[in-house]
């Protein structure tokens, strides 16, 4: 929390000073949706599949953000965007079916696959959210605030579920691992993607974005010993030109859902 809110302390003076109780009730649901469940459900698959495959079906969320605005402007996808999509899910499939042929657990892909998935629609959810908090806020500003009320939520459901008392006795190299992961893999992440919004602009911010699973990929090879298989780089293959050919909202359909460039691989790299 003390590093989100460095965020606040960086973005002071951006955006409309005073939140009105309309907005804080905006931000908790945005920092519940963005972070606190979308990380929670990320964790749980994290149980069952490899960080390689967590990421494939992470990187899925930009097809769900237009499958909601979709049902929400009641538009007609184009060709384009349904082939796709298509081609999309079609990397997600390769890669899934392989490591559920090969795990011998195919129940424990299954399920890891549908948190992770679930991840994904609650990233989705917080993206349609920030469009209009944004332009008021900013996007370090909104990220501190969403972040800091995550933070309060996982402090919550931790007190909920464990004994506070066993923080005391976690170990040092515990403590530290963590504090690495939430400045690595979280903090600084938001703030370099705030600050590339800024400096480029969304589109080229997206597009380096898509780096994000092949990086997860290799750092899982290189660090986790996880084997690669054609059928993993297949699958990633597809699934980065699913995406890239995606077709951005209308401007006037922006306006409602355009809040800069979600976390590609933050997110969601918010792990």
């Amino acid at each position: 929390m003390p590093l989100f809110l460095w965020l606040l302390w960086l973005s002071r003076g951006a955006g409309e000073g005073r939140l009105s109780l309309a907005d804080g009730a905006r931000i908790l649901l945005l920092g519940m949706f963005g972070y606190y469940l979308s990380s929670l459900f990320d964790f749980y698959g994290l149980e069952y599949i490899s960080a390689g495959l967590e990421r494939l079906i992470l990187f899925t969320y930009p097809t769900l953000i237009l499958l909601f605005q979709v049902v929400i402007f009641r538009e007609r996808p184009s060709r384009r965007t349904l082939l796709a999509m298509g081609v999309c899910y079609m990397g997600l499939g390769v890669a899934l079916l392989h490591d559920i042929s090969t795990a011998g657990m195919g129940g424990q892909v299954i399920l890891g696959a549908a948190w992770v998935f679930a991840s994904a629609v609650t990233y989705a959810l917080y993206y349609l959210g920030t469009g209009v908090m944004l332009k008021r806020l900013g996007s370090m500003r909104l990220a501190g605030l969403a972040g800091s009320a995550s933070a309060l939520m996982v402090l919550v459901h931790y007190g909920a579920s464990t004994d506070m008392a066993q923080l005391l006795v976690v170990p040092r190299p515990v403590w530290l691992y963590a504090a690495l992961m939430a400045l690595f893999s979280t903090v600084l992440p938001i703030y370099w993607m705030a600050l590339a919004i800024q400096r480029m602009g969304p589109t080229h911010t997206a597009a380096v974005g898509n780096l994000g699973p092949v990086l997860t990929i290799l750092a899982s090879w290189a660090l986790l010993n996880e084997a690669i298989s054609l059928y993993q780089l297949a699958g990633l293959a597809l699934v980065l030109v699913g995406v890239s050919q995606l077709k951005p909202a209308a401007p006037s359909q922006a306006n409602a859902v355009d809040g800069g460039v979600p976390e590609a691989g933050s997110a969601p790299g918010r792990r």
